[in-house]
């Protein structure tokens, strides 16, 4: 059986900056509905939906998940519970991008609400537990937007506002998390991520 060696570079930093990057180009319309939507702004922004949040997180979780198991390059256990988030945020952001892009009705994203709410505590547990409290935060702030937007798909107006808000916050906080990852991995720098 062929060995691998360990990695030390597992590709944190590309699932948290596309992730944040969606949070930060939803997060303003939701929050102070800039720019307003129509067809045209639906369209861009499903398209950032599929391929920033969506596209960056699938490969981030596809290679933790084949680091892990096939090849056994990534050992650290709290890296299952990252390759897990960002295999299912990922495929959920594919799904969230093509809907406004086809202008399709939100309403039956209070069920997905339910089970991404039930991920992120799972997450802020593992992360929290693990002794990572930066991503611990990530994935509270992660389950405050499937909260608001729980109420944002079941018609409560204050829902999409709340959303924006936790969208923009959690969105900041991924950058900074993309940041200290990159510059521990490359430099040596730690900014306690």
């Amino acid at each position: 059986m062929m060995q691998f060696a360990v990695s030390m570079f597992p590709p944190l930093a590309l699932g948290f900056f596309g992730l944040g990057t969606g949070y930060l180009i939803y997060g303003p319309q939701e929050l102070f509905g800039w720019p307003l939507r129509d067809e045209r702004v639906d369209r861009a922004t499903g398209i950032w939906g599929v391929w920033l949040p969506g596209f960056c997180q699938f490969v981030t979780g596809a290679i933790l998940f084949i680091g892990l198991t096939w090849f056994q390059v990534f050992k650290a256990p709290p890296l299952y519970m990252a390759a897990l988030a960002f295999s299912a945020y990922g495929i959920h952001w594919f799904a969230i991008g093509y809907n406004r892009l086809r202008g399709n009705d939100p309403r039956p994203n209070a069920g997905m609400c339910v089970a991404f709410f039930i991920i992120s505590v799972v997450g802020l547990v593992v992360f929290f537990v693990a002794g990572d409290w930066p991503v611990g935060l990530l994935f509270l702030g992660l389950a405050l937007i499937y909260l608001s937007d729980f109420f944002a798909a079941i018609g409560v107006a204050l829902g999409e506002r709340a959303l924006g808000f936790w969208h923009i916050v959690t969105g900041l906080w991924l950058m900074y998390l993309m940041v200290a990852v990159a510059f521990d991995f490359s430099l040596g720098w730690s900014l306690a991520a």
